[in-house]
């Protein structure tokens, strides 16, 4: 197959702190031959995540930086066009890490082929992909929570928070979330059936979620960092325990902990017993991912399990998309449907 004229969204300039359109650029390319035992794939959906943003600096700690000029990394729900490999076909449908581009080539290193009879083929890259692994791997096997205790989870009604409630839920917890803003409270009230939710923005927040926590913290999954940990802090019980997924806070350039802060934070730790672990989902895919496939799709089939997803139009509207989502202007798992 030849003469595809395709488009990709290219890191233009790396930011300085918050980034901006200008920090992108969409470019058309041809696709290159594809080799002996490889593959032509067309995306369909395009995942963004907030990991994204470490990439674009130039010495990222989160796996690699994209090179300036080269296509922004990135998972995506794609369509098999042509296939030399033997495990896929023509017309199937897989998870891929194309990149932000509406075609890629590939070896058939790190496909994943879904099952579209089973379940939206999105959610490969939501409830049933990387964050909902996250959330899973996380929270049971970091967090260990037990009926009755009490699990804070950061934001909660993103695609990892919103997940970790519900598991906790369904585990037998006091389920409590933190947000930004009352109609993401209300959702993850309502729709979700979190025991309480707390918005991080009100000027009393740090009130609101003690009175939430009336029996403590057992555990916190941390997405955040920043005056959130901060108000979470003083409410740990003894032996709780912190899975440590990310610090948003600090991926665009936000100041860095004052050093009573951090003093505080290991005094904590240390009187309270507390298991603090940091954790990419990646380590735990060979022990836990079949298990996670199993209680997740298990959970979304019998409705104890509910996701949302945020869908954008257009690969040209990614970075606008990707904006949006840093500033926790979503709801749901954040996708771009990448069209023609």
């Amino acid at each position: 197959m030849s003469g595809i004229t395709a488009r990709r969204v290219v890191l233009a300039g790396r930011p300085s702190g918050w980034p901006t359109l200008d920090n992108f650029r969409l470019e058309r390319f041809t696709p290159p031959p594809v080799p002996a035992g490889g593959l032509l794939l067309r995306a369909r959906y395009l995942s963004l995540d907030p990991y994204m943003r470490m990439r674009m600096d130039e010495h990222s700690h989160y796996a690699g930086s994209v090179g300036l000029g080269e296509t922004m990394h990135g998972q995506a729900v794609a369509e098999v066009l042509q296939s030399e490999h033997p495990d896929y076909a023509e017309g199937d449908t897989v998870l891929a890490p194309t990149g932000w581009a509406s075609h890629a080539v590939s070896d058939g290193t790190g496909l994943r082929k879904l099952d579209p009879t089973l379940a939206p083929t999105t959610t490969g890259l939501g409830v049933l992909g990387m964050p909902g692994f996250t959330a899973y791997s996380g929270l049971m096997v970091i967090g260990k929570p037990k009926p009755g205790e009490t699990v804070v989870v950061t934001s909660a009604s993103g695609p990892v928070g919103s997940v970790v409630g519900q598991l906790a839920k369904i585990t037998g917890c006091r389920t409590v979330g933190i947000a930004g803003g009352a109609d993401k409270c209300r959702y993850l009230r309502e729709e979700l059936g979190f025991d309480a939710a707390v918005d991080h923005h009100a000027p009393d927040f740090a009130e609101q979620l003690a009175a939430a926590c009336p029996a403590g913290v057992d555990v916190h999954f941390e997405n955040v960092g920043g005056a959130v940990w901060q108000a979470v802090l003083p409410l740990f019980n003894r032996f709780a325990r912190v899975p440590l997924c990310g610090l948003i806070t600090q991926y665009n350039g936000g100041s860095q902990a004052a050093d009573g802060e951090l003093a505080e934070t290991m005094q904590v730790v240390l009187t309270k017993n507390m298991t603090l672990r940091g954790f990419f989902n990646t380590e735990f895919v060979e022990e836990h991912f079949s298990e996670f496939l199993r209680v997740v799709s298990d959970g979304i089939a019998d409705g104890r399990i509910k996701y949302r997803e945020d869908v954008t139009e257009g690969l040209e509207h990614a970075p606008e998309a990707f904006l949006r989502m840093l500033r926790g202007q979503n709801l749901g798992k954040v996708l771009v449907k990448v069209g023609e």
